[in-house]
């Protein structure tokens, strides 16, 4: 066994995809995709980010999801760690809370390359669809990590037991 000085994972670690990964784990997301013409989102909480040469996200998505059907003309997307404040957008984009004129008028969103990026997000990635498959009643979807925003996330929004908490 070898006694190290440091830790393993501390955030001195220059990998930004496995910092995002520290970040997204447990907590919801939000994908977005297309631009001002045809836009799309949806609250993902199935998800992981593998790490490797070409970093990855994997994540469940519904197959009658907007998303899922812009995702694949446009092949990009953004992936966004959603924090508390943002608890009501993640219901409007779920689908389960009211957004009148639809749940993009719900906040500022930056318009990149990969989609709309939520202005108030502090850590988020752009990823490429790689490929995807049928499981159960879900799409899997296997996204190259392209691009991460890494910022302060201190009160990161999460889910469990159908439920949203506060960390810690």
């Amino acid at each position: 066994m070898t006694i190290h000085t440091t830790h393993p994972f501390a955030e001195a670690d220059p990998d930004p995809a496995r910092r995002f990964r520290a970040r997204a784990s447990g907590a919801v997301t939000l994908w977005t995709t297309g631009d001002e013409a045809e836009r799309a989102g949806l609250t993902v909480t199935s998800l992981m980010v593998a790490l490797g040469p070409e970093a990855s996200v994997l994540a469940l998505l519904d197959p009658d999801s907007d998303l899922l059907d812009v995702l694949r003309e446009t092949r990009r997307a953004v992936v966004q760690v959603l924090s508390w404040p943002d608890r009501q957008l993640a219901e409007a984009f779920a689908g389960t809370a009211p957004a009148p004129g639809g749940p993009f008028r719900q906040a500022e969103f930056v318009d990149t390359t990969h989609g709309p990026r939520l202005a108030s997000a502090s850590t988020w990635a752009q990823v490429r669809l790689e490929d995807e498959r049928e499981i159960g009643w879900s799409v899997e979807v296997r996204t190259v990590v392209e691009h991460v925003g890494i910022g302060d996330l201190e009160d990161p929004l999460l889910h469990h037991g159908g439920r949203f908490h506060r960390a810690g």
